[in-house]
């Protein structure tokens, strides 16, 4: 297989994730679209590594993955702390958290 399909797999899953983040407004499937174009980007990076025959797009990869992890924890612990205090869970409606 060569390096064009999964380039253009990777263009469709980030738009799907950007579709995704522009419409939609729970917070939780915002980030879950989030994680889809961290993805899509991994894909493309892992391709352009394999078709040049270095590790380096492999080392950005696991950057990457380390970055989404962080995401999902810090994005999941405000949803918490929002059902906690019962704000709206509504993205366009949060303005602030009050502790």
């Amino acid at each position: 297989m060569g390096i064009a399909w999964f380039v253009v797999l990777s263009a469709f899953i980030f738009s799907i994730g950007a579709a995704g983040v522009l419409t939609r407004r729970n917070p939780l499937v915002i980030l879950l679209c989030l994680e889809l174009m961290l993805n899509a980007g991994n894909l493309a990076l892992i391709a352009f590594a394999r078709a040049y025959g270095n590790g380096d797009g492999q080392v950005f990869a696991l950057v990457v993955m380390v970055v989404a992890a962080c995401e999902v924890v810090i994005g999941l612990g405000l949803i918490v702390a929002m059902y906690r205090n019962k704000l709206p869970i509504d993205a366009d409606q949060m303005s602030e958290l009050r502790g």
